[in-house]
């Protein structure tokens, strides 16, 4: 009876230590400080009126598009697509705890992958457009021929549908320490998995598409700069090609990397060293503040379309114009 009772007491006093980080997988669940929650509202709120804003100026204000007007359409929809999830996130951030659903869960993650991993391609795809426009035009060049970049958009939404659907279908909520979770690192059950996408898919695409983003952006860098700088339309053109570079290359190493390192840090450590509790909750919350970081460029991305179309920027000129809001212009010409 005694030798009974004492295992009970240990097997008591282990689950207790348990929930203190002392025995792997029972890190406890700590809901994050409402600021991270006000900021992603925030955030996503001041990101979808912008991308709003600016799909109206692509579909009632462009009559006439080019191949680039294309890509950019492409990418404001992809910025769109997630903001709606911003209030869902906030409450389950501040929460720890997941009250949407099982379905719900699902479409968080489809639309997340979407958006992430679009945005990604799209801005690779926009450089590449540069880079042909600018340092190799030929009118014959596919990147400067509509229907083809069309395609290629197509064939970017049925990639990122195909994995949004399918990682969508494989990962589900969870309850651990009564909390529902999803898509959380506290999810043991899919560590292994999460661990495969990750550094299998996920960072390679990232990656990838940086290294070719910055190669094309360094060339247009270098053609810049043998421009003639003698006349003010020289030095305009060399000025907005600048910014727009700044803020292309900005997009991905402040607002897509952040994500995707500590995301794979985390996923790190709670594999192999999941005692670390503190270190685990810390990773947790770098996360969640990447999320805010990550969703700063919803509200970035309207600035690429005026850096690489005048008419872009004439035409939101315009529509602000008629609501009784007037902004300085410069008569730069587009790239």
């Amino acid at each position: 009876m005694d030798s009974k009772m004492s295992s009970t007491e240990f097997s008591s006093m282990s689950l207790g230590n348990a929930t203190s980080g002392d025995i792997a997988g029972f890190c406890p669940i700590k809901p994050q400080h409402i600021s991270i929650s006000v900021l992603i509202c925030l955030t996503f709120s001041v990101g979808l009126l912008l991308n709003v804003f600016s799909l109206w100026v692509f579909t009632c204000r462009t009559p006439v598009w080019k191949s680039g007007t294309v890509l950019q359409f492409h990418l404001a929809v992809s910025d769109v697509i997630v903001c709606p999830m911003g209030p869902f996130m906030a409450v389950y951030y501040h929460s720890a705890n997941w009250f949407f659903g099982k379905a719900l869960c699902r479409l968080k993650i489809a639309v997340i992958t979407f958006h992430i991993y679009s945005s990604i391609l799209f801005l690779s795809l926009i450089s590449i457009h540069r880079y042909v426009a600018v340092v190799r035009y030929n009118r014959d060049s596919y990147m400067n021929q509509k229907d083809f970049v069309q395609k290629l958009c197509v064939g970017v939404w049925l990639f990122v549908l195909i994995m949004g659907a399918a990682f969508a279908t494989i990962v589900d909520t969870s309850t651990v320490n009564n909390h529902t979770l999803c898509l959380s690192i506290h999810q043991g059950q899919y560590i292994d998995l999460y661990l495969i996408i990750n550094f299998t898919f996920l960072v390679p695409v990232l990656l990838l598409a940086f290294i070719v983003s910055a190669i094309c952006y360094s060339l247009l860098v270098r053609s810049m700069s043998l421009l003639d700088t003698s006349h003010d339309n020289g030095q305009a053109i060399k000025n907005k090609s600048r910014k727009m570079v700044a803020v292309c290359l900005a997009t991905f190493v402040v607002y897509f990397m952040p994500m995707n390192v500590v995301r794979s840090v985390g996923l790190v450590v709670k594999k192999f060293f999941p005692h670390k509790c503190s270190l685990l909750l810390e990773i947790e919350t770098a996360y969640y503040v990447s999320w805010i970081v990550a969703g700063v460029n919803c509200c970035l991305d309207p600035v690429i379309y005026c850096f690489s179309s005048q008419k872009f920027t004439e035409n939101v000129h315009l529509s602000l114009s008629r609501i009784g809001v007037r902004l300085s212009t410069r008569n730069d010409e587009s790239l």
